[in-house]
């Protein structure tokens, strides 16, 4: 399955952004999964943001927002997939 990285927060579904708690760091253009009782999917991280900026790179233990191309819920875990 991969490396845990994090948790989700909270998802605001309007805007299709879930905010991940990260127990790792992870940069854009890394693949993740998306785990969860009703969520299982993976996809490519194409933005990042911590305090509505853009960034590239997150590091262990910040709070950030990504873009997320299905519903997620609070409490489903992120996974790192290696390539």
């Amino acid at each position: 399955m991969g490396k845990l990285i994090g948790k989700v927060t909270h998802y605001y579904n309007k805007i299709s952004v879930a905010i991940i708690e990260l127990e790792s760091e992870i940069e854009v253009g890394e693949m993740v999964r998306f785990w969860g009782k009703k969520t299982d999917f993976s996809q490519r991280i194409e933005s990042l943001q911590k305090n509505h900026q853009n960034i590239l790179k997150a590091e262990k233990g910040e709070v950030v927002g990504v873009k997320v191309e299905q519903e997620v819920e609070e409490g489903d875990e992120v996974y790192k997939i290696e390539e």
